[in-house]
């Protein structure tokens, strides 16, 4: 089988594009960053998701993001509630990661050319997100063409990396609507930025509003937020 390097975060984008890696044919290698990030529950799903789905493997790295700073989910900076759309839309929040997405590929890439593969998966969206730069087309193709330009076996001929990103033209409701097609259950999955000490997702975060929205336009309910009413 091909192979392909999958980042997985534990969350609802992430899970389906790894699901949607095996629907495709691909050996899936799942890649999970503990980047130093405030909570623990996501790493967890990160697993329950590899080992449901298949992944040949699940390596969770430590790069710790934690000791730059700069973000509500890397430091104390306390974590957006109960935004609009419209000011979701405004402006980069602050739960943005400082280069997060640059550095989870080029560790992927690093994991792809030992793997003897070109094809790296990831969950990124730019329909219904949270207006993270490193989350748009521009910025795949950009990575892209660099990936091409910067690894021994790009450089000698015997690969070529390919991005992909099956999710990025895809509103919430449309990859939820995809997870279950795929036979992705929902409630492996963790998407809140600051759920409480059991992991239930706390409702009012960009994460949380977002994905309400995806399920509720795909008339579809999330066991997450059944799990969090029942607390």
């Amino acid at each position: 089988m091909k192979r392909a390097v999958c980042l997985l975060s534990g969350g609802l984008d992430s899970t389906t594009c790894l699901a949607v890696a095996r629907r495709e044919g691909f050996e899936t290698f799942a890649l999970t960053l503990d980047y130093g990030q405030r909570h623990r529950h996501e790493i967890e799903a990160a697993r329950r998701v590899a080992q449901a789905l298949g992944a040949a493997r699940h390596l969770v790295l430590r790069v710790d993001l934690a000791a730059i700073g700069g973000s509500a989910l890397t430091s104390p900076l306390a974590v957006p509630k109960d935004r609009s759309a419209e000011e979701m839309a405004a402006g980069i929040p602050v739960t943005y990661v400082p280069a997060r997405n640059t550095v989870f590929l080029a560790c992927a890439l690093a994991w792809a050319e030992t793997l003897q593969t070109g094809d790296i998966f990831i969950g990124v969206n730019a329909i219904d997100f949270s207006g993270y730069p490193d989350c748009r087309p521009e910025y795949i193709e950009a990575f892209e063409r660099m990936a091409n330009l910067a690894t021994k076996a790009t450089v000698e001929g015997r690969l070529r990396v390919r991005i992909h990103t099956p999710l990025i033209g895809l509103s919430k409701a449309d990859i939820v609507r995809l997870a279950l097609e795929l036979g992705v259950d929902p409630g492996w999955t963790h998407s809140c930025y600051d759920p409480d000490e059991h992991g239930r997702p706390c409702g009012a975060c960009d994460a949380c509003i977002l994905r309400r929205k995806g399920f509720r336009e795909a008339g579809v309910p999330d066991p997450l937020e059944i799990r969090r009413e029942d607390r």
